[in-house]
């Protein structure tokens, strides 16, 4: 293992952040359990007082395939993954060309577009030296409880990636904001969206300092320049306040706050 210094104002997809210590993970390191582990930081806030942070390096990024069972390390960026199953006829992960990040972090949330979730494709998952299947991991709608960190997962091959499945979910971007953002702030709640309560109260283009509920798509916070975490945690506890207020429903995170 060794140190790096990471600057979130660039590195983080919503470009909020500072320089922080990071560990890095190597094969054969073993894995603290006092560090929250982060991916691409795609769908992360960071406080100017993170907790201590650790990343798994570039030795968790191999893809590999052997009788019928694709495998590939958490560290492996989403778009390498799509780009493998298209160059080899593989079915299944066209939904990930959607998806910004690595596989770690997709499986730490059982993240997806619409009915498309990472669990439904996945068949096992190696946590702490050991395969787990997926019926044995408890997941539903954008979480999933590994226990520890995930380094790889398995998944059974199925020819057939289709392109015309991969421009319709690329289609679906239109809708989302240019501008840097962490993804969706909140889960959808049962039978409703978390964006069409957030327009309802009132709350779609609201800004403070640099940080903006996008007016483009409402569960969507946007930054406009020189953003902050102080910010952005403001329009967020007023999203959640309002909607609460006026509809009753609580909303629940789908970003992480560190």
């Amino acid at each position: 293992m060794f140190f790096k210094t990471i600057d979130f104002s660039t590195y983080s997809s919503i470009k909020v952040g500072q320089p922080t210590e990071v560990m890095i993970l190597e094969k054969g390191d073993e894995i603290p359990q006092d560090r929250y582990l982060i991916g691409g930081a795609n769908n992360l806030l960071v406080s100017p007082t993170p907790p201590p942070l650790m990343k798994l390096g570039k030795d968790f990024a191999a893809i590999t395939q052997e009788e019928g069972i694709l495998t590939i390390g958490a560290a492996t960026p989403t778009g390498r993954i799509v780009s493998y199953a298209r160059k080899h006829n593989i079915a299944g992960f066209e939904f990930c060309a959607k998806l910004p990040g690595t596989l770690g972090g997709m499986l730490a949330m059982n993240a997806g577009v619409k009915e498309y979730e990472i669990f439904n494709i996945l068949h096992s998952v190696k946590i702490n030296g050991r395969w787990v299947n997926v019926e044995d991991i408890e997941h539903g709608y954008r979480y999933a409880k590994l226990g520890s960190i995930a380094i790889e997962a398995r998944f059974e091959i199925r020819e057939g990636f289709s392109q015309t499945l991969l421009d319709t979910l690329l289609s679906w971007r239109s809708n989302q904001p240019p501008e840097p953002s962490a993804g969706s702030v909140f889960k959808n709640p049962d039978g409703d969206y978390a964006g069409r309560l957030i327009e309802a109260a009132g709350l779609k283009g609201a800004r403070k300092g640099e940080m903006q509920w996008s007016p483009i798509h409402a569960n969507f916070l946007v930054n406009l320049g020189n953003g902050t975490f102080e910010d952005a945690l403001y329009l967020i506890t007023l999203a959640k306040k309002e909607v609460k207020k006026l509809f009753g429903i609580t909303l629940q995170e789908e970003i992480k706050i560190l």
